[in-house]
């Protein structure tokens, strides 16, 4: 484990409307706004399709899984890291009996709307945190 300590520039708040890809407007945020490393810090919002890939065994690197259906959910959160410029981003969705996501993936697209909140890190390099292994 490595401790570091980032200075957090900007906040950025993202709302999508009914209909857009969570993922692919995510993507066009970050390269409008020139983002390179952020902290995505939260979500919410509902979605009327989702697809995810989780890990789905115990070998590195791990098998993955791609579930995707048709479904209004309730996003529960987003969350996770702007990389270099490339989106790494989590989602938890919830019916009315379970909850469940993963890794979010192009295909998640927004019932009712949805807010996304991310900080720019402009002192950070997160290039190889999501990296098997060592930084």
């Amino acid at each position: 484990m490595k401790g570091f300590r980032y200075t957090n520039q900007n906040l950025f708040f993202v709302r999508l409307n009914p209909d857009e890809d969570i993922l692919l407007s995510l993507r066009k945020a970050v390269a409008d706004y020139g983002i390179h490393n952020a902290v995505i810090l939260t979500g919410i919002g509902s979605v009327k399709s989702y697809h995810f890939h989780v890990v789905d065994s115990m070998v590195n690197p791990p098998h993955e899984a791609f579930p995707k259906g048709e479904q209004g959910c309730d996003i529960v959160n987003i969350n996770g890291f702007v990389i270099a410029g490339r989106v790494h981003s989590h989602i938890t969705l919830s019916d009315s009996k379970v909850a469940f996501g993963g890794h979010l993936e192009e295909g998640c697209k927004v019932l009712t709307f949805s807010v996304i909140v991310l900080t720019e890190m402009t002192d950070a390099d997160f290039t190889r945190w999501d990296a098997i292994g060592d930084l």
